[in-house]
């Protein structure tokens, strides 16, 4: 696996925030029951940048927490029995998946983090989660797609032991 790292902004936090987002990444792979090996970009930026991709790329004028850019399309989301047959996604010189990227507003995990009353780490690990699962094909624009991606959040999570309830200073 190869993650892509890309820092646009200071990092405040307290942990390893390479490691966090390698375990939660390799999870998510592993309860999906990914097939290939992956590439994936993560970028850690700030709410003017994400602001400006947000609005590049969706035409919303305002920040977010976390964009996710898919390399794949999937008929049925968690499917990837049509992978094998499309060259495009595989990277020539590893073999990797080029699964997509994951941009994260490090100023909205912060917030999000002080207004939720968990962890920072946490909340990191949670939007990592969430992209995860949009690069595999899940969406929550429909009330049950919304409850499987919420089930699937919390299973990769629990199985890493970052819950809610965990508390830490920045």
């Amino acid at each position: 696996m190869t993650i892509l790292f890309e820092e646009e902004t200071q990092i405040p936090f307290s942990f390893d925030y390479r490691a966090i987002a390698t375990a939660v990444i390799e999870k998510a792979l592993e309860t999906e029951s990914f097939p290939y090996e992956v590439e994936v970009g993560l970028t850690l930026t700030d709410d003017t940048a994400i602001c400006q991709i947000n609005k590049e790329f969706r035409e919303k004028d305002s920040a977010t927490d976390v964009l996710s850019f898919p390399m794949i399309d999937y008929e049925n989301p968690g499917d990837f029995s049509h992978l094998e047959d499309m060259d495009e996604i595989f990277h020539p010189e590893t073999g990797e998946v080029v699964l997509g990227d994951i941009v994260i507003s490090v100023d909205h995990v912060m917030s999000q983090a002080r207004e939720y009353g968990h962890s920072v780490k946490r909340e990191y690990a949670f939007l990592i989660a969430h992209s995860m699962l949009h690069l595999m094909g899940y969406d929550h624009m429909e009330h049950e797609e919304a409850e499987i991606m919420e089930q699937k959040q919390r299973t990769i999570l629990d199985l890493l032991n970052i819950t809610r309830e965990e508390r830490e200073d920045v």
